[in-house]
């Protein structure tokens, strides 16, 4: 069976929200946050350092 990335963030997304209710501003400062860094030129350092 094969989910697609988007599909199976979105539903891992959606549960925790629902689960764990964390406050929708941390929710936006994390997706804004982790856009902002996967463009920019910290993204290949960043890279790095998980792998």
């Amino acid at each position: 069976m094969d989910v697609p990335l988007w599909l199976a963030l979105a539903a891992v997304g959606y549960l925790g929200v629902k689960l764990i209710r964390p406050p929708l501003w941390l929710v936006l400062v994390l997706l804004l946050g982790g856009t902002l860094i996967a463009d920019s030129l910290l993204a290949p350092v960043i890279d790095a350092a998980v792998k």
